[in-house]
């Protein structure tokens, strides 16, 4: 299964071209900069049309009007809003946090996490600041998933392997909200 994973596009997703071919599309969060409806009305019409089998996100910070939403109705069957609840596509169990929801909610079993916050210490930093979660980090390494992917640190792009978990931030921009990086293509 190829997974294509990106985060914190705040808007600029249409700027994003020659995305490579995947699975599954997985966006951690931050579709939007103010969080309006319009916003993720473009970002939902952008991301339905994009040739992937399986399209996942969750809410980031920035995504206020979705924040308390349980679901978004008239999605398509292949776009999945994982706001504190999980999917399985192919065998492989994906579980969603929404933004400043409970980590506990992850079960265990689960292969790959999705959250917008990173787990703290863990490619967490931005603007000198560690941004992580705690609770977030010890549940995930209770959990064991094979992979955590997140975004929310824009400085701290990239991957690291610890104690046999994956853990990948796509943030997309950089501190100055430019459009800087590719999304990551994994093959599990």
């Amino acid at each position: 299964m190829r997974i294509l994973h990106l985060s914190d596009t705040h808007g600029l997703h249409h700027q994003i071209h020659d995305l490579p071919e995947a699975d599954v599309i997985i966006h951690c969060g931050d579709i939007s900069n103010n969080g309006t409806e319009e916003e993720v009305l473009d970002f939902l019409n952008w991301y339905i049309e994009l040739p992937y089998p399986h399209k996942i996100f969750v809410t980031g910070n920035h995504d206020l009007c979705l924040w308390d939403a349980e679901g978004i109705e008239e999605l398509p069957d292949n776009v999945h809003f994982l706001q504190d609840k999980g999917v399985e596509i192919d065998g492989v169990k994906f579980f969603g946090i929404a933004y400043n929801h409970s980590e506990e909610l992850i079960p265990i079993g689960t292969d790959i996490v999705i959250t917008h916050e990173p787990p703290v210490m863990i490619l967490d930093q931005s603007i000198g600041i560690h941004w992580g979660n705690a609770p977030l980090r010890n549940r995930v390494m209770d959990v064991k998933p094979r992979y955590h992917l997140f975004g929310h640190a824009h400085q701290d792009y990239g991957i690291v392997k610890q104690d046999g978990i994956v853990f990948s931030n796509a943030a997309l921009l950089d501190d100055m909200n430019r459009l800087v990086r590719r999304p990551r293509l994994f093959m599990l």
